[in-house]
């Protein structure tokens, strides 16, 4: 008999390969209908501002506007427009239209008209009068600031995240394991630094879109580029305060998302306007848009007191992250515990740790999710005080983590009491030595040019999906002539997750990939979801399909065994076809497929849903070599070096890519990306003219392997790949430039002008 084809850990080409690289419509503006009615919104020039009036009489009489919308048209229910499993722990303090402005760049009013020109002057045209209010900038000032971001009394947060809009608190919280200051008194060094993180912008190729129509029935279908279709569905009923049956929710292909669109940024404007007016309606965000108001990475300030005998074993850790949310909560309570609970337990030598924060709003553009959610800064920061300690211990930092590191099998109290059932964190390290030729280039050498090259190291790790909370689905059903249905409710951003997804079904099926056809989610069909973030896909939706294949088998040996007339425990099926275990008889499963058409009274459809009790983390090492000019203080990265455990790849080249692509983004978020406010709250990197993006010349040489470990609570020893590979470029450049300069920059992005600065204080000191 010939042996069935695997396709787990093949690298099959993604399915919708050849529709995008030929252009092929598949995004949310190629498909949107060409009477759609077009949607802007008019957004605030202040950072707090009261809105006593709006005249919209010019507007309205600009020819083709069907309607100018403001807070007197909207409904004065408030939401979160955070995508998060419900009930939501961010607040609910949103409006779809306010009169309170929070940032510059929160929404006055709605136009929609029959073009783009038409719907340009009616925002012109608009005239508001503003109460200009003071407002709440700096995050360090913002708790308990006499001026209150949301004085609203209908303000409301349903869960006990610590939260008091009185004290402009989103959140606030602590975890406390051992005696932290009584074992940090005793320690032989202490080191304790606090490092800053700036907001970065996701800067996904797709700005954020959607179009909304009613169909026949008098439903609201709202057709959108979004990472959580039925989140969505959630949260424009709420808004729109009408009942979930009455919204259907559509994700085509999506563009790029990286935590941006966990959030719904653009959703509610055209729905809102389709409700009204039972018009199609579309909103595109502009660049300009999408950088002054959307979902970017939460700005965190986190201290860090890292305490260690005199050997280099850590004894006790104490990270505080402040968090600055922006204007509105989205995604603030849950950010903040990944910059505590995803770095501390990378070691698992301190006898003690305590983590404690505060998420604070401000006037300042609304965060959001990001690739990382708040891991990122937390490693930036404790990994950049493991680079410090050792620098003051005289001591290599590989060998200083090499001393403290988790291991397979330790017990993580400081993520959540898990266990680390599958790690091979020392082996990544010992690989990145090795790809590096760490020994030879640390910490610093000079070259023949007068230039200084140097190395700096980082650990990290995430989660995948979230323990006791995450639901993933999948449907599956058998079609005639033998091929099947899968139909998810996991949504495809990119990462290809339609192909891995089928590779697994291909496998557990025992069939050819092409008979898996791949359905992407419709809310009125697909199975509950959560949506593509917490990198859930591979781990948790992948064994959701794992258990559908299984109940499929069954069902399918049950219709065999009874065309066999024979029974279940005489039948075995092979992938191809249901046969008598005496080799007397058999059915192909194409005729299963054709008969069951007629007189048949069981479905071959079966759907599963998975949630996981556990989060296990992949883990990995990132080392970086830069070259700087000692006379400008200008560098350039020259090599990176990453391996990662994800478990078992399901799909090497797609988990290559995500790697890379995660790197890229690090290494941005290091050395190029800033954001800068002026004294009244405008964000100036409004473009990509401001806003730098690493280029591919920027990011230096990729090296890029993995140490697969097996891990036994995902699909065929899958755990996650897509946000850990963001989080060591920060911490292991800073590294690098301190090896290379002998000063520590605690802010990012690391910029010549801040270690010229750094070194002139150095001077000074010294003399």
């Amino acid at each position: 008999m010939e042996k069935k084809k695997t396709y787990v850990g093949q690298s099959v080409v993604k399915r919708d390969a050849m529709a995008l690289m030929t252009g092929k419509p598949v995004y949310t503006d190629d498909i949107a209908p060409k009477d759609c009615l077009i949607v802007k919104v008019l957004r605030s020039p202040h950072a707090h501002a009261w809105i006593e009036e709006i005249d919209k009489t010019r507007a309205l009489s600009v020819p083709g506007i069907e309607t100018i919308l403001t807070w007197e048209d909207s409904p004065q229910k408030r939401f979160t427009m955070a995508g998060q499993t419900y009930p939501e722990p961010s607040p609910y303090d949103r409006l779809i239209l306010d009169r309170r402005m929070r940032f510059v760049g929160d929404v006055a009013a709605i136009v929609a008209g029959t073009s783009e020109e038409a719907v340009d002057r009616a925002l012109k045209a608009i005239k508001v009068n503003y109460q200009v209010l003071e407002p709440v900038l700096d995050m360090r000032t913002a708790k308990d600031n006499p001026v209150l971001v949301h004085p609203e009394e209908n303000w409301e947060s349903l869960c006990p995240v610590g939260a008091d809009n009185q004290r402009n608190l989103c959140a606030s919280g602590d975890d406390i394991h051992g005696d932290v200051e009584g074992i940090l008194a005793s320690c032989a060094h202490v080191i304790s630094k606090t490092y800053h993180v700036k907001p970065n912008q996701q800067a996904m190729m797709e700005t954020f879109r959607t179009f909304t129509s009613m169909d026949a029935y008098g439903r609201l279908n709202v057709t959108s580029s979004t990472q959580v279709p039925f989140h969505v569905r959630r949260i424009v009923a709420h808004a729109l305060d009408i009942p979930k049956s009455r919204i259907r929710v559509i994700k085509p292909r999506i563009g790029g998302g990286f935590g941006a669109k966990q959030t719904v940024v653009s959703e509610v404007y055209p729905a809102l306007v389709t409700w009204v007016t039972g018009k199609p309606a579309k909103m595109v965000f502009s660049r300009y848009e999408s950088q002054i108001a959307s979902s970017p990475r939460h700005e965190m300030e986190v201290t860090v007191r890292l305490g260690a005998d005199e050997n280099g074993v850590f004894q006790a850790i104490d990270l505080y992250t402040l968090s600055n949310t922006g204007a509105y909560g989205e995604h603030g309570p849950t950010t903040v515990g990944l910059s505590g609970h995803k770095s501390i337990p990378l070691y698992s030598t301190p006898k003690a740790f305590r983590f404690h924060y505060d998420v604070v709003y401000t006037n300042t553009m609304s965060a959001g999710a990001y690739r990382g959610y708040g891991a990122t800064q937390g490693i930036f920061a404790l990994e950049s005080a493991v680079n410090e300690l050792a620098a003051e211990l005289h001591m290599d930092p590989v060998a200083l983590r090499e001393k403290n590191m988790v291991h397979e099998g330790d017990v993580m109290p400081a993520y959540y009491g898990e266990t680390a059932n599958s790690c091979t964190l020392d082996r990544c390290m010992k690989r990145a030595k090795e790809l590096m030729k760490w020994d030879e280039k640390y910490p610093c050498r000079v070259m023949d040019n007068g230039k200084v090259r140097s190395v700096g190291v980082a650990m990290a790790m995430q989660g995948s999906s979230i323990s006791n909370c995450d639901v993933a689905g999948i449907t599956l059903k058998l079609n005639d002539d033998g091929f099947y249905s899968m139909m998810i409710g996991a949504a495809d951003m990119g990462t290809g997750c339609d192909t891995t997804l089928a590779q697994i079904a291909a496998d557990c099926l025992e069939c050819d990939l092409d008979n898996i056809v791949v359905h992407g989610v419709d809310t009125d069909v697909s199975p509950y979801d959560s949506g593509s973030y917490a990198s859930s896909t591979a781990y948790l939706t992948g064994m959701a399909a794992v258990k559908a294949c299984e109940a499929m088998r069954e069902k399918i040996m049950e219709k065999g065994a009874e065309y066999l007339e024979r029974s279940v425990d005489e039948v075995d099926f092979d992938g191809s076809q249901v046969f008598s275990r005496d080799g007397s008889s058999a059915i192909r499963l194409k005729d299963i497929g054709n008969r069951v058409m007629c007189n048949n009274g069981k479905a071959l459809e079966v759907t599963t849903s998975h949630s996981s009790p556990v989060s296990p983390p992949p883990f990995m090492v990132g080392m970086a070599e830069i070259e700087m000019d000692m006379e400008t203080y200008e560098y350039e990265l020259i090599d990176f070096v990453a391996v990662v455990d994800c478990g078992t790849p399901i799909n090497p080249n797609l988990v290559r890519v995500q790697t890379e692509g995660g790197l890229g983004q690090g290494i941005g978020m290091a050395m190029f990306e800033d954001v800068t406010r002026s004294q009244k709250g405008r964000v100036f990197e409004n473009s990509f003219m401001q806003y730098k993006l690493p280029t591919r010349m920027d990011v230096g040489h990729l090296q890029v392997e993995f140490e697969s470990s097996y891990e036994p609570t995902g699909p065929f020893g899958v755990k996650s790949i897509g946000e850990v590979v963001i989080n060591t470029p920060s911490p292991a450049i800073a590294g690098a430039v301190a090896n290379a300069s002998g000063v520590w920059i605690r802010e990012l992005p690391i910029t010549a002008e801040k270690i010229f600065t750094e070194m002139k204080e150095k001077k000074k000191a010294v003399n």
